[in-house]
């Protein structure tokens, strides 16, 4: 999974290579709403502000993992390896033959034309990074002339910041003209109570606004685990009563995905079949679970096929 024009950065763990088969089967029309591509680098180079280098992770082993896993459908989130060069993301989605869509990275110059390229492609959104490991910046009046730009495409900004920081960033949020997906539960402390504070500010949050809930990444979540690994079928419990907590105050606002192939983290790499037995575990009826994996996300990003 190395790439001799680029040297991996040090420390990196790369997806898992041969995941389980799922004891929970998903239902049919499942979406991974959240996973990216990497490359592959000799293809489509990284980008030279990147603050990590990966191992590649191309659309044809994203696909083949889809289809491992009983997947119907992705949504590929442009990766920050990659700068603003949406190029691999757009070729997975342009290779899935209707079976993805694209989350792409901006700049507050794109042109008329590249938005309408973009859109007819299959891009429904942009991507808004907070986290200071990730980005250098992320200047607010740029950010908000992007979603100005955006907003009469009828896309939507994913958000990824930190719980810690969300007082500080909750009214330019609120100001933006276009709907909002969280990533990865808001990013709690769960070593805190679910129905603590912070949590609770977080929901009120998504309760006021056009905001909808990725319930991702427990494996980046978790402090007490236990990891997604050796047949455990009932990982990261220490997530779990805040996933659950999302599912069932916000049924219509809630999407899954795999987060493959797991960028940046460092403890361990999760068996992704292993992932799947976790959407049980947080997603308790089968009304809860056609919602997450089905309902919500077609009708974010297929409406038009939305049943």
């Amino acid at each position: 999974m190395s790439n001799p024009a680029f040297t991996k950065t040090p420390g990196w763990l790369d997806w898992y290579r041969d995941p389980s088969v799922p004891a929970f089967a998903l239902p049919r029309g499942t979406v991974d709403a959240h996973c990216h591509v990497f490359g592959p680098g000799a293809e489509f180079p990284y980008a030279p502000e990147r603050k990590y280098t990966p191992c590649d992770a191309s659309s044809e082993q994203l696909f083949a993992l889809r289809d491992h896993l009983g997947v119907s459908r992705n949504v590929v989130v442009q990766a920050t390896c990659h700068g603003a060069d949406n190029s691999a993301m757009l070729h997975a989605v342009e290779a899935s033959g209707g079976r993805a869509r694209g989350i792409a990275t901006v700049r507050e110059d794109v042109t008329d034309a590249e938005l309408a390229r973009l859109d007819a492609a299959g891009v429904r959104g942009v991507r808004f990074n907070f986290l200071k490991r990730l980005v250098d910046a992320s200047p607010r009046d740029e950010l908000a002339a992007v979603a100005r730009r955006i907003a009469p495409l009828g896309w939507h900004i994913v958000l990824y910041f930190e719980a810690e920081d969300l007082p500080e960033l909750e009214d330019f949020f609120t100001s933006l003209p276009t709907p909002l997906v969280v990533d990865h539960l808001g990013r709690p402390d769960v070593a805190r109570p679910a129905c603590g504070p912070q949590f609770s500010r977080f929901l009120r949050f998504v309760e006021r606004g056009d905001v909808m809930v990725k319930v991702t990444c427990p494996e980046r979540l978790s402090v007490t685990g236990p990891a997604a690994l050796g047949g455990e079928r009932h990982p990261y419990t220490d997530v779990v009563p805040f996933a659950r907590r999302v599912v069932e105050e916000f049924p219509d606002a809630v999407l899954w995905g795999t987060d493959w192939p797991h960028p940046n983290l460092k403890d361990h790499m999760p068996d992704d079949g292993l992932l799947v037995d976790y959407v049980p575990l947080v997603a308790r009826t089968a009304e809860q679970r056609h919602k997450l994996l089905v309902e919500n996300p077609m009708r974010l990003y297929w409406p038009d096929e939305s049943a």
